[in-house]
């Protein structure tokens, strides 16, 4: 007998969705991972949408995102989801179709087939998470890292006449015809995890209404890459990550 045996339904506050399998995740302690995949498999759940829906792995922290989540999972070469999510729902339109990368996949290797699918309003959802570094590989030096960050290739910071100003492709993708949704969360703070939760519903409902392309980007933390414990994480992104990247809606053209 487990607790939710015997746990009274009218006294129960929440429960594990049945979608997140038992497997072990292998993300690092304080990282937002865990916390996205809860909110993808919930949402999934309340829509209905068990049997319908086609996710598309990444290259990155998150490509083992299949062994979690028990739906049906395409894996993608690194940078490639959205042309992989692009032939899915060309090929099954009634399906709901999402694609869930990291800023090195989504922003750099990736950025061409990000920008072309959104331009294109293909009917999928872009789940972004974006931590501001390359996280898998050793900590190196993102699209998305901060001025002055420090990384394993920037150990000094981010310099912007040697690597460039950090890249807010979001706001990029804001601007183009085919997308319809366009919105920046955090999953940090029960607060801010709601609004993640409700932003991941209203993008899926866009892809089965055929409304265009949404995308949700997820300020994340990398304790390990960033050197700081969990708790320290949330702090700095809260206060450095969301100066860059102002949470809000960028685009609402849904209706």
């Amino acid at each position: 007998m487990n607790n939710q045996d015997i746990i009274k339904p009218e006294n129960q506050v929440y429960k594990r969705p049945k979608l997140l399998n038992d497997n072990t995740m292998h993300y690092c302690p304080g990282c937002t991972h865990g916390v996205v995949h809860r909110l993808v498999a919930e949402v999934i759940e309340e829509m209905g949408q068990e049997n319908n829906t086609i996710a598309i792995a990444p290259v990155g922290c998150a490509v083992f995102a299949y062994k979690y989540i028990d739906i049906d999972w395409i894996e993608a070469a690194h940078g490639r989801a959205p042309a992989v999510a692009t032939a899915a729902k060309r090929l099954n339109p009634e399906r709901l179709v999402f694609t869930y990368q990291g800023d090195g996949d989504l922003a750099a290797i990736g950025t061409a087939e990000t920008i072309h699918a959104a331009n294109r309003g293909e009917n999928i959802t872009i789940i972004f998470i974006n931590n501001g570094i390359y996280g898998m590989t050793g900590g190196q030096m993102a699209p998305t890292t901060l001025e002055g960050m420090k990384t394993s290739t920037t150990p000094y910071g981010r310099r912007v006449e040697l690597n460039g100003y950090p890249l807010n492709i979001t706001k990029l993708l804001a601007q183009l015809k085919g997308t319809c949704y366009v919105t920046r969360q955090s999953a940090h703070t029960p607060a801010t995890v709601k609004k993640t939760k409700a932003a991941i519903r209203r993008a899926f409902e866009n892809s089965l209404a055929g409304k265009g392309t949404s995308v949700v980007e997820i300020l994340s933390t990398c304790s390990s890459g960033w050197k700081m414990t969990p708790d320290q994480s949330n702090k700095w992104m809260e206060q450095f990550m969301a100066e860059e990247y102002t949470p809000g809606d960028l685009k609402v053209n849904d209706q």
